[in-house]
């Protein structure tokens, strides 16, 4: 069977699993047992009394392969919930990047007003370099740290995905 390119899409997919150890373990081994991609990761306790994590994971897949992945996800002993925030509904989702770039003179000011246009904020400041801190889609941090290659890019750290539904419902 030929996949057609419009037929895989970006699914950002929450799970809420038990807070654990090797539960993680256990969610990426069945992505990786199959030969599916993880583009983005985030774990963190969401409710320290009932001892619940929330791992948000961002892939690509058709509809048919996404359904596959929600099902075993849905399977896994410590896994309480899977929710397809891509198709569940309206949701919110942002990702966090800190971002260096070092120059002097011209690429300096260039730097300094692109973050403004960007609303990244400037976390350190050194006579050589700059920390910017951006938040928003993955979309715009990849746009901004593009335009930061050639005024002196040299190092990018990433949160990866976090996103919630809207309203009222929790996962």
């Amino acid at each position: 069977m030929i996949m057609r390119k419009e037929e895989i899409r970006r699914h950002t997919v929450a799970v809420l699993v038990d807070n654990e150890a090797g539960v993680l373990a256990r969610v990426i081994g069945l992505f990786s047992g199959r030969g599916y991609n993880i583009e983005s990761l985030t774990v963190a306790e969401v409710d320290p009394g009932e001892r619940l994590s929330r791992i948000t994971i961002v892939t690509s897949g058709t509809p048919m392969v996404i359904e596959q992945i929600k099902a075993q996800l849905g399977r896994l002993v410590p896994v309480h919930k899977v929710r397809d925030l891509t198709v569940d509904g309206p949701s919110v989702s942002r990702e966090m990047a800190l971002v260096k770039v070092a120059g002097g003179g011209e690429k300096r000011v260039e730097s300094l007003r692109i973050a403004d246009i960007f609303r990244a904020r400037v976390v350190d400041s050194t006579n050589e370099s700059f920390v910017f801190e951006i938040v928003g889609a993955t979309e715009k941090l990849d746009a901004f740290i593009k335009l930061m290659q050639p005024l002196g890019l040299i190092d990018v750290s990433r949160t990866g995905v976090v996103a919630i539904s809207r309203g009222a419902e929790g996962i």
